[in-house]
């Protein structure tokens, strides 16, 4: 089973979709994470960020994979690397090109296919664009300024101000929202979980509800 977890930042999405993935016994996938590390080989290798066959031809030189301490690149740990403020401002600019998208998004589904098909897949187009057919498709929400709160206890905030934070966070949802190719936004089967007044063993109780449902009356 692929359970499918959407939704922009500052939402508690890792959080929650960790949480959930250790109480299924499941695999946890942060696709976002994929995208950066594509982001921080571009970057480091000196790419033009808007040069698509270039960022295809240095992603074709390195190896992008993910396990229990986090995103690699080429074997080497780059968890810390990939939340830097120049990987975080830049990652919508690369991913928003199709062919780079393409991509990654076969890397995602080979890597759920390693761990024989079942993980819990954290991202802004899972439901949508690489898992359509999950069992299990989550759309988290909340109101800006609690995002922009909980995205400011976050390493990568760099002690920005609430409103920098704020509008980096609305910058990004128009990024990815906006883009023509799989842009962010709920399936039209995925259940929308505001998580603004609930904490976090209560989202991950409405999500295991929803898994519960789906593992007692799967669909024929």
């Amino acid at each position: 089973m692929v359970v499918a977890i959407d939704g922009p930042g500052g939402v508690g999405k890792s959080t929650v979709s960790r949480a959930v993935a250790e109480s299924l016994e499941l695999p946890y996938l942060d696709t976002g994470s994929t995208y950066r590390a594509a982001t921080f080989a571009v970057l480091s290798d000196e790419i033009d960020i808007h040069d698509e066959d270039a960022i295809l031809a240095t992603l074709a030189e390195h190896t992008i994979d993910y396990d229990d301490r986090g995103i690699l690149l080429n074997g080497m740990l780059i968890a810390k690397d990939v939340r830097s403020t120049e990987v975080t401002q830049t990652v919508s600019a690369v991913s928003a090109h199709p062919a780079v998208r393409s991509e990654i998004v076969a890397l995602q589904r080979d890597w759920v296919a390693r761990h024989d098909g079942a993980a819990v897949v954290e991202g802004r187009d899972i439901g949508t664009v690489v898992f359509p057919d999950a069992p299990v498709k989550v759309f988290l929400t909340a109101r800006p300024e609690v995002r922009a709160a909980r995205r400011a206890g976050d390493a990568e905030a760099g002690g920005a101000s609430m409103t920098d934070i704020a509008r980096d966070l609305e910058r990004r949802d128009n990024a990815d929202a906006g883009r023509v190719t799989s842009p962010m936004r709920p399936a039209d089967d995925a259940t929308i979980i505001d998580t603004s007044d609930l904490d976090i063993d209560g989202v991950v109780g409405a999500i295991l509800e929803l898994v519960d449902a789906e593992l007692s009356h799967p669909e024929e």
